[in-house]
């Protein structure tokens, strides 16, 4: 009966329709189960993906740093900041469950428990969360917005709320052709260091060593946000290319997301080298370090899945102590 209601459910579905479960590898090579939460409120958590929030938490983090190092830290500015960070974030995870849920490709996935693809909540009630977190971070960006008086900062956040739908989301997401980890890198990058600092402090681009000053940590965060995405993908290459989901591991092949990876997680600890020279107490962000060479040797020498669910938590880790490190050290030179 079960089984009938599922193919119902496909015929009337096209995106259901025109993906067909993946098969699901066997011995040495299964995926562990995700660990299924007791209560309903534990399944919504869960499907929040709470690790990933260090990714939105570290730009904001590091970006203030950049303010208060050119003394012009306002923490109301920098509170609603990290509202549209973790809101956004929170509301992406929430649209990548709905989106992958209603089109299959989770049926067979590996990771954390998913809402819609377990069928135990409704994809629309899903997709509804999701544009709630979505709202939340508009109010905040608005908040902003009033505040500083740049009127264009809308644009700015419309087009985020826009490439966190459309990353699984609409008929061609472009995470599905391989585009991900650009974006990653440069919304978690860029967008948000450069973001953070200037609703803080406008004028910073007036001054070129403040600039530099925000572009390495962007450059690095930003490429840990890449590093974590594609070793998240590494391990889905069998169930996502046998599902037509082409994303970019699928796309260059496993050696070619380890190479890609390594020069991800390499050329963030560069960035890191230059801070301690200006700044001392940046210094705490080396800790990073001990996280992510490990997370390399992982990546070389994987063999399930199970590996890599490890190597992406201590990349997420790592990203978050790098910009909490960057910007408490950067904060530090004005207290006491």
């Amino acid at each position: 009966m079960a089984k009938k209601k599922n193919a119902a459910a496909r015929s009337h579905n096209p995106a259901l329709k025109a993906t067909a479960p993946a098969p699901k590898p066997k011995g040495k090579n299964a995926a562990p189960a995700p660990k299924v939460p007791r209560t309903m409120f534990g399944k919504w958590v869960s499907a929040a993906r709470p690790r990933t929030l260090g990714l939105a938490i570290a730009p904001v983090a590091f970006g203030t740093g950049v303010a208060s190092a050119n003394q012009s830290l306002v923490w109301l500015n920098a509170s609603l900041a990290m509202l549209v960070a973790v809101f956004l974030q929170i509301g992406v995870n929430y649209a990548n469950d709905y989106s992958d849920g209603i089109r299959g490709t989770d049926a067979t996935r590996v990771g954390p428990f998913r809402l819609t693809a377990s069928g135990l909540v409704k994809a629309t009630q899903v997709r509804n969360v999701a544009f709630v977190f979505f709202g939340l971070a508009a109010i905040a960006g608005l908040g902003l917005v009033v505040i500083t008086k740049l009127w264009w900062l809308i644009a700015v956040g419309a087009v985020c709320i826009v490439a966190a739908w459309f990353y699984t989301g609409g008929k061609k997401p472009y995470g599905y052709a391989g585009f991900g980890e650009l974006v990653a890198f440069l919304f978690f990058g860029p967008v948000a260091v450069y973001g953070t600092t200037f609703v803080q402090s406008p004028k910073m681009f007036s001054d070129l060593f403040s600039a530099l000053v925000d572009a390495g940590g962007a450059l690095g965060i930003g490429f840990l946000a890449a590093a974590v995405l594609l070793v998240n993908n590494l391990r889905d290459v069998p169930t996502d290319a046998a599902v037509g989901k082409r994303t970019l591991s699928v796309r260059i092949g496993q050696t070619g997301s380890k190479v890609l990876f390594t020069v991800l997680v390499v050329g963030a600890i560069a960035t890191l080298i230059p801070y301690p020279l200006f700044y001392p107490a940046t210094i705490m962000s080396y800790i990073s370090v001990l996280f992510l060479l490990p997370s390399i040797l992982i990546v070389w020498t994987y063999r399930s899945p199970r590996e890599l669910v490890t190597a992406l938590k201590i990349v997420s880790a790592a990203a978050l102590i790098y910009g909490l490190g960057l910007g408490l050290g950067l904060a530090r030179i004005f207290v006491g």
